[in-house]
């Protein structure tokens, strides 16, 4: 196999490059630390406690694509709205656009913008990432409205703040309800998390792992399906954030909750699966929050029986998680729960109070 370029992460990286350095010809000046990864931008951050961390984002990536952008709309004499608050305009909702279908150029003008804009996202900007979701959902045949629609996204990328996903050691201080321990055996029998049995021996300090999750109730108008969220931190540091259109229409805001509930269950166990097979240990159950009770309670007390026979899959799948340890259920207020940002549309304060709680923020 050949490579052009290689990340080395170590205590020590010289060391393997000095011997790597031995049986291949490197590019001189072209060795030293990690600047770039993938067209994100790698930067060393210094945190309140006076520790450095490493962190990723998208800002050079984003500065490249409004170039783009700019350049195509000048040579059709037009220019990007000069202030964009939000990503979408206020009350836009993308299913009820009736503008013109595009042409074929126009079509593969906007799938570009979206590739664009999902880069954009799995550096770091999980601002925008409820709304390249939503416009994604349009992206086989989209209309003109939906093209201007992405042209205010990229006026707000433009006029934003800058957002820095910075992996901390620490553990997150978070003071929400306690979890409820209860025995399982009676109900469940004797389970466990299933573990890896060739997984590498685990090395380092272990970590812990919490998860968010959030629904938005038939927030679709034309299908009424729900839109799931879902952000999961390893200690401090945000790892995976989800958001997509459920396949159900769900009649209540209780099957909406437990489906985004059951989709969270499977991330966590596909999450940890993954850390145990790159040899980290991982300390306890993923603590998951959510905001509504009736789903807590239903997924935390074993006596609870549900009614509701079309929500019975879910309810089972996420128990069984709680029966085997995977996963500890707790209950967070609606205000601080961070996944609300990724299922609504919010105000541009509500939106800025909940990303100082996920990303570091940089003024432009």
């Amino acid at each position: 196999m050949y490579v052009d370029d290689m990340l080395v992460v170590t205590f020590d990286p010289k060391l393997t490059m000095d011997a790597i350095g031995k049986l291949y010809r490197l590019k001189e000046g072209l060795v030293g630390p990690l600047e770039r990864y993938l067209g994100a931008n790698i930067k060393r951050v210094q945190l309140p406690d006076g520790t450095m961390a490493c962190g990723i984002g998208a800002d050079e990536y984003v500065n490249n694509a409004l170039v783009t952008v700019k350049v195509i709309l000048e040579s059709e004499g037009m220019k990007l709205k000069g202030k964009a608050s939000k990503p979408l305009p206020n009350g836009y909702r993308p299913e009820m656009n009736v503008s013109p279908e595009c042409n074929a150029v126009m079509t593969q003008r906007n799938q570009a913008y979206i590739g664009i804009l999902h880069w954009a996202l799995e550096m770091g900007r999980v601002d925008i990432v409820l709304e390249v979701s939503l416009m994604s959902s349009f992206n086989a045949l989209p209309r003109e409205g939906h093209l201007e629609a992405l042209y205010h996204m990229f006026a707000y990328l433009a006029k934003a703040d800058r957002h820095l996903i910075v992996f901390e050691a620490l553990s997150p201080d978070l003071k929400l309800s306690s979890m409820v321990a209860s025995d399982w055996t009676d109900f469940s029998g004797d389970v466990s998390e299933a573990i890896p049995p060739k997984m590498p021996k685990p090395r380092g300090n272990p970590v812990n792992t919490t998860c968010f999750v959030d629904a938005n109730h038939a927030g679709n108008l034309v299908t009424r399906r729900s839109q799931t969220w879902i952000l999961i931190f390893v200690m401090k540091s945000p790892i995976v954030w989800y958001s997509k259109r459920q396949n159900t229409v769900e009649t209540s805001t209780f099957g909406s909750e437990f489906v985004a509930m059951r989709q969270a269950t499977e991330l966590i166990e596909a999450f940890r699966y993954k850390l145990r097979m790159f040899g980290i240990p991982i300390d306890g159950p993923t603590r998951v929050y959510g905001d509504n009770g009736a789903v807590i309670s239903n997924s935390l007390i074993p006596t609870s029986t549900l009614t509701k026979k079309h929500n019975a899959i879910c309810y089972h799948r996420v128990r069984d998680a709680v029966a085997a340890g995977t996963t500890a259920i707790g209950k967070v207020h609606t205000g601080y729960n961070l996944a609300d940002l990724f299922t609504k549309q919010l105000s541009p304060e509500r939106r800025y109070h909940l990303l100082q709680c996920i990303t570091y923020q940089t003024k432009r």
